[in-house]
């Protein structure tokens, strides 16, 4: 049962050792073909197409690197949580979201990660987006 929980964070760890490396395709290479992607606003995504479509997007707005992140395991090591701080800057205006002027935040996050067999089946996102707003606004 250990093992499993160690191999789920290392795989967890990879995700986003790639993520703050701007390593796209080694994020995807750690998903299922049809994982599931919670974002925090919005109707989930299914799909590893849908998924890169969201990466191209997110290239597209921002540009994030995450810090302080802390690692957690449920002892049968199928899903993983995880807390970080993201900071960013707002690149390019986000339909429906504030204009973009290059504005830098720094925002506590969370998220809730499955992995089966290997690979992550599932993420879900938290923030608070009205403390991003007003992060921007100002």
């Amino acid at each position: 049962m250990y093992l499993l929980m160690n191999q789920s964070v290392e795989i967890v760890k990879e995700y986003y050792s790639h993520f703050n490396n701007g390593n796209w395709e080694g994020m995807q290479s750690l998903l299922c073909e049809n994982i599931r992607h919670e974002p925090n606003q919005g109707t989930p995504r299914i799909g590893l197409d849908k998924f890169k479509e969201f990466q191209a997007h997110m290239e597209r707005c921002y540009q994030e690197t995450l810090t302080d992140l802390v690692f957690f395991s449920e002892p049968e090591g199928k899903r993983v949580a995880v807390e970080f701080v993201v900071n960013g800057i707002y690149k390019s205006t986000d339909e429906g979201l504030p204009e973009a002027k290059g504005q830098k935040y720094v925002l506590p996050a969370g998220a809730f990660l499955e992995v089966e067999e290997g690979k992550i089946t599932r993420i879900t996102t938290y923030y608070n987006l009205p403390l991003w707003e007003s992060m921007v606004l100002n």
